[in-house]
């Protein structure tokens, strides 16, 4: 076990920092490349105060028309993304690793029961989105394997976490394998859907640039 954990928390975490940031850089750069080939326009047009507009409408729940058809959906969604960045980004134990390791410095970190709670939410969420997918028709219809794969890698470092954080089960595991689930989904980012990430930034300002500057009219 101790063998496992010094590989998880030695070379695998450069492994995977490697993989996410070629893979980002890869992943960046093919929709970019892309978008010139078919439409070089884009880039004229593009205007960041519409951008800046529809990632605020787009972000925040009720402020979008989808958003506000789709109450519960909006909510839950909404504070599942704000643990999976919070919890990773302000837990105490992952700014002592940055201090200790990779920076040589941190920032403030959140109590430890907020991000108990928050770790909480994103379990709840991925309950939440494999519930839909099992059981709403126009969910299910679109639904393949890879979605419930992907559901599972999110969730896995967050529960993980949670059991090393209360001590259930053999500490030395749980926090080997929450290293090791976490290293696997910051990999797994930009080659699945989870790579939205990375590209809703361009995606949507590229639709509100489109809308806003050119048609006139507002894209949420």
């Amino acid at each position: 076990m101790h063998a496992f954990y010094n590989l998880v928390s030695g070379p695998l975490v450069w492994v995977a920092a490697a993989i996410f940031l070629g893979g980002s850089f890869w992943k960046v750069y093919s929709l970019l490349s892309g978008t010139k080939k078919k439409d070089g326009y884009v880039f004229e047009y593009w205007s960041w105060g519409d951008a800046i507009k529809s990632y605020i409408h787009w972000l925040l729940p009720f402020m979008s028309e989808n958003s506000r058809q789709q109450p519960v959906m909006s909510v839950i969604t909404f504070l599942a993304h704000l643990g999976i960045v919070l919890v990773p980004i302000f837990t105490m134990g992952h700014l002592v690793l940055l201090e200790e390791g990779i920076l040589g410095w941190s920032w403030m970190a959140l109590p430890g029961q907020v991000a108990d709670i928050a770790a909480w939410i994103v379990i709840a969420g991925c309950c939440f989105f494999a519930y839909r997918r099992l059981v709403l028709p126009q969910v299910k219809f679109v639904t393949s394997c890879s979605d419930f794969v992907i559901l599972v890698i999110v969730a896995a470092p967050f529960i993980t976490g949670v059991m090393a954080y209360h001590g259930w089960g053999d500490n030395l595991l749980m926090t080997s394998l929450h290293m090791f689930s976490g290293e696997i989904m910051l990999a797994a980012i930009p080659f699945t859907k989870l790579s939205h990430m990375l590209t809703f930034w361009y995606t949507r300002g590229y639709t509100a640039s489109e809308f806003g500057a050119v048609r006139k009219v507002c894209d949420w």
